[in-house]
């Protein structure tokens, strides 16, 4: 059975985006994070090229934290960002991990039970549960091309962030180095047949639509801006295949 977007599979969501965002139902995003939460961690190692660690490793430092600090995640999936915050912001700091699957959190939850500040919730990055000014940083890796609004999702990042703290955006993107042409083909054509080896088809199809239609980083930049953050700068990583955003928010008036 198919739904009448891009033939996707009933349940998986087509990719589709728009300038504002993805077009798919969260409840449909949701429910595919459910479906691969056991498989998550090792696809991404392989159709990153075993490279996911170095850019996480990248995204954390650029955050700032100290110990001490407070760090929220947003699409936290299985936690391996926001254990790496906590572990940045030792002794006494805390991060709560946020994100729309259940399926996630519990996998989240398993692996890095027993860590004092440490805390992982189900929770929309649109309406995140958290006060005003709560946190020194705010980060999302690999999560802001499936919310069905970007200026939104950066909005409430700014929001729960204390003014002076950073927000860190890790995406994949378009490359466009000499490199592009071969990274294409590894992602467009590889990735989808490591997904059906591994029972989840459909799911990575949707991960090549969901970059495929993201905005460009100049883009993404332009929409940072607007959600209130600033001095925003981009860098693209491993030819460009990966791009890391920065904002902060400005100081209170």
């Amino acid at each position: 059975m198919t739904s009448p977007r891009d033939g996707a599979p009933s349940g998986v969501p087509s990719g589709l985006a728009t300038e504002r965002g993805n077009a798919a139902p969260s409840s449909e995003v949701s429910s595919m994070f459910d479906g691969i939460s056991g498989v998550y961690d090792p696809m991404n190692l392989l159709i990153s090229a075993f490279q996911e660690p170095r850019w996480r490793r990248r995204a954390v430092a650029l955050t700032r934290l100290r110990p001490g600090g407070r760090a929220i995640d947003i699409a936290t999936g299985t936690g391996k960002v926001a254990a790496d915050l906590h572990r940045r912001v030792q002794p006494g700091g805390e991060v709560l991990g946020v994100d729309i699957s259940p399926g996630m959190i519990g996998v989240a939850e398993r692996r890095f039970n027993g860590r004092p500040g440490l805390t992982f919730v189900v929770g929309d990055a649109l309406a995140l549960p958290a006060p005003d000014a709560a946190f020194d940083a705010a980060s999302i890796a690999f999560g802001m091309r499936n919310l069905p609004d970007y200026g939104q999702g950066f909005a409430e990042m700014r929001r729960v962030v204390r003014p002076g703290g950073r927000v860190v955006c890790l995406e994949i993107a378009r490359p466009r180095s000499r490199l592009a042409r071969i990274l294409r083909a590894w992602f467009d054509g590889i990735v989808p047949v490591i997904g059906r080896l591994a029972g989840q088809g459909s799911a990575y199809d949707y991960l090549v639509r969901s970059v495929r239609n993201y905005p460009a980083p100049e883009a993404i930049a332009g929409i940072m801006r607007n959600a209130g953050l600033v001095g925003v700068t981009w860098t693209g990583m491993s030819g460009g295949i990966v791009t890391l955003h920065v904002g902060t928010v400005p100081p209170a008036r």
